[in-house]
């Protein structure tokens, strides 16, 4: 139908959620270290997770914990420091962004980049979206040439 707007995926909000809670999760283990598992169990109460895809949010946590050094080796690449020196809200950011490019391959490079910066806005500091943007639009050539 002409005109007609694409429709959505209905489970499109629950991921941003658990991306969001994930972000969150990911920002807490950089300040205080400790397993992923127990990330899991201490965000489970979090009120938003009833409108957060759970299973989700678990295989992003577990991906960027357990990944965590080939993540942040593959991140070196494009970034002009070392990973660990940087904004821990960026690096949270960019640790979930890059997973996804890595490992969900179903999910568009646009909507990770989208969903990236939409949580730098939210949560980083005032230019860090655009960081963000930068470093995962050349880790989404790389990793995905044929979406470009």
């Amino acid at each position: 139908m002409a005109g007609a707007r694409p429709r959505r995926d209905p489970a499109s909000g629950a991921r941003s959620v658990a991306r969001r809670l994930a972000v969150q999760a990911l920002y807490r283990v950089q300040i205080n270290a400790g397993p992923w598992q127990d990330l899991v169990s201490e965000f489970a109460s979090e009120p938003d997770m009833a409108r957060a895809d759970a299973e989700y949010f678990r295989t992003l946590v577990q991906g960027c914990c357990e990944g965590r050094d080939a993540l942040d080796e593959a991140l070196a690449q494009w970034v002009d420091r070392k990973p660990e020196s940087l904004d821990p809200v960026e690096h949270a950011v960019l640790l979930v962004g890059l997973h996804e490019l890595q490992q969900r391959p179903e999910v568009p490079w646009r909507v990770v980049i989208a969903e990236a910066v939409t949580l730098t806005k939210r949560f980083g500091a005032t230019d860090g979206h655009k960081f963000v943007n930068a470093v995962l639009d050349r880790a989404a050539r790389a990793s995905r040439p044929h979406e470009h």
